[in-house]
């Protein structure tokens, strides 16, 4: 692997993100703090637990998996949107770097920044609530999985897109109503029985599902089925950004 392709990808992505720190990181701070101050002030005082656990910190883990899921997605289509966008990717296809390097220097940098930002989020809920975490090793596993996963697929959308409105077409109509309907603020034992059966075809809910059970040991669906949901979903996308690259499909078109 030529390390310092990659490297030089990281680098300049995340050069990128430090000049804008404070927006950075403030904007994760107040948005978290009006979720809590919307639904675990309003709402939790009006629900004492779900599933034995306080409201406040039941929707922690669906709060931090919102802002990951949307910010991995986000950094990475612009990532490699832009250099298509000004031109400058032929400078990359043509320097002595594979597919491969290309995709970890920007997926790279993307999954990145979406575990900071789910970091920021994790330290701001504890100023709110109690936070245990369970089973930190398998909540690590499942941050770090998201990050990767939803930055492949964002890499993938910024190859599609054409335009800056295509770039926020999937994040903004698909990945976040799903987040929402994936049990983000609530347990889907709580829905009618048909709304159950709807809720198990969003694929998110296997996701925000496995990492909360890493914070309370609670989940809607078993474990193993969400950490298989989530590896065949990152496989899916790397087999998809292969076949991008190697008929070069949206990037040399």
């Amino acid at each position: 692997m030529n390390t310092k392709a990659v490297a030089a990808i990281y680098k300049y992505e995340m050069t990128r993100f430090f000049r804008t720190l404070m927006q950075s990181f403030i904007s994760p701070v107040i948005s978290t703090s009006l979720y809590f101050v919307v639904f675990g002030a309003a709402i939790g005082s009006r629900i004492d637990s779900v599933e034995g656990v306080g409201y406040g910190a039941f929707i922690v883990p669906g709060l931090i998996m919102l802002s990951v899921m949307t910010q991995a997605t986000s950094n990475a289509s612009f990532g490699i949107y832009f250099p298509k966008f000004v031109g400058t990717i032929y400078e990359v296809l043509s320097a002595p770097v594979n597919f491969f390097e290309i995709t970890v220097g920007y997926v790279g940098a993307a999954a990145t920044k979406a575990l900071f930002i789910g970091t920021v989020i994790l330290m701001t809920s504890a100023l709110f609530v109690d936070i245990r975490i369970e089973h930190p090793l398998a909540m690590i596993l499942f941050l770090l999985l998201t990050c990767l996963s939803f930055a492949l697929l964002g890499f993938i959308i910024g190859i599609w897109a054409r335009n800056f409105e295509q770039l926020q077409l999937i994040p903004l109509l698909i990945i976040t109503p799903l987040v929402f309907l994936g049990g983000s603020f609530y347990s889907v034992t709580m829905l009618p029985p048909v709304w159950q059966v709807i809720t198990h075809f969003n694929p998110v809910l296997y996701l925000i599902s496995g990492f909360r059970w890493s914070f309370f040991g609670v989940a809607d669906v078993p474990v193993m089925m969400s950490l298989g949901a989530i590896a065949l979903f990152t496989g899916l996308c790397v087999v998809a950004i292969w076949t991008i690259f190697r008929t070069g499909w949206r990037i040399r078109q």
